[in-house]
Parts: structure tokens; sequence; C-alpha cells
């Protein structure tokens, strides 16, 4: 636990992603620390709490087709960084077989049964609070996105990199009011929201975030 927390408070992690801004300034310090500590704080105790529904999504995972359990797929976060981001497995492993990129949609049939019950509630999205811990992603930010349907974003709008200023997160509020992007026009909705959020959000507007959305999945809600 202490070299955990090591990691996590490090100059290294500071230097990659702790300020969401390129400057010195108290203030913008002071809520990058502060959104730091809210992020590692909630993603220890929220893998200390789900723990019981990480073994039981694993086991019916398993169960159901004996595959992988853990998704892994190189994504782009801060200062246009690629990561790893984790997620339990929704989908067939046979899927992007070809190795074209695409949008998973409403009724896909490249769903599991368990995939498509954890990924309507985004439960799918429970081991990327490791990569909070990481430093990798804050706990309320920007959705991120592979770098090929980024080039198709930035095709029709290139304020989409203004977004590596600060790090993608588990939940976003494009997420939340938007729900999953399957098309262009949601992708570029779903980039205003994140713009939005970029300019205006405190430590405040993130908790409300996180509320809504732990209460909207809590309470069947499918967005």
């Amino acid at each position: 636990m202490e070299e955990m927390l090591k990691m996590v408070f490090s100059s290294q992690s500071i230097e990659h992603g702790l300020i969401c801004d390129d400057t010195n300034q108290s203030p913008i310090k002071l809520n990058a620390t502060l959104k730091r500590i809210f992020d590692v704080i909630l993603a220890m105790t929220g893998m200390v709490v789900f723990s019981p529904l990480y073994l039981l999504i694993y086991a019916a995972i398993k169960r159901e087709d004996g595959g992988s359990v853990i998704f892994k797929q190189q994504r782009i976060g801060y200062h246009g960084h690629p990561f790893t981001l984790y997620k339990f497995r929704s989908m067939k492993q046979t899927s992007e077989s070809d190795g074209t990129p695409l949008l998973c949609k409403e009724e896909d049939d490249r769903l599991t049964r368990i995939g498509s019950f954890i990924r309507s509630h985004h439960l799918d999205e429970l081991p990327q609070l490791w990569n909070v811990v990481k430093g990798d992603m804050s706990f309320v930010g920007y959705r991120p996105e592979r770098k090929y349907f980024i080039d198709k974003i930035m095709e029709h709008d290139s304020r989409y990199s203004q977004l590596y200023k600060m790090r993608p997160g588990v939940f976003s509020m494009a997420t939340l009011y938007n729900g999953y992007t399957d098309t262009m026009e949601k992708m570029l909705t779903r980039l205003e929201m994140d713009l939005e959020y970029l300019n205006k959000h405190n430590l405040w507007t993130d908790i409300k975030i996180v509320w809504l959305t732990v209460y909207s999945i809590l309470s069947g809600k499918q967005f």
C-alpha cells in the first residue's frame, strides 16, 4: 500500500496528470491537487466496495464463453499520450477480427449475453478504477477515444485537441446526458459537452456528476 501511494503522489504523477493546465498559478495547482486526491480516494474505495461485484462479473464472463475477462485497448489521453484502458470484456473475442475499429451500437450482435447487460449498466467500466489509481485517468473528465475515431472527429472539429489539457475520465457529463456515442453526430455533441466541462469544471461539478451517474446506474436507468 505504501508503494502504491508513492506511485500515485510521486512527482512523475504530478507531471503526467495532476495539473490540468500548463500554468503554475496556485489556484490551478490547488484545484488539480484536490481533484487528484478526490480521484484516488474514490477509486480505491470503489475497488474495495465493488470487489464482490468484480468477482461475480469475472465468474459470469468466464462461464459464458471461457475467454479472457479483461479487455485492453489503447486510447489517447492526457497531452495526447496513448495509454492502455481496461474494461470487462463485453464482446465476443472475434469482434473486430479484421482489424477495422467499429463503434458499438444498439442490439449489436458482437455483444455477449453477459456483455450486453454489463455494458448497458456501465459495469464494464469498473476496471478503469485502476486506470484512475495509476494516473492514466481521472474519475470525471471526457471519455477517451481511439486514435482512429479521433482523426475522424477532427476532420469535422479540430477543437478535440483541446481536451488533451485534462485527463480523460471514467465518468463524464457527456456520457450522463448524451449516452454512448454510435454516430458522428453524437460524437460532435459529446465534444461540445466535453469542452464545456473543460472550461467550467471544479470539484463540486465532479461530485455532482459522480452522484448523478451512480444514482442513474443504481436506479437501473440506461444511458
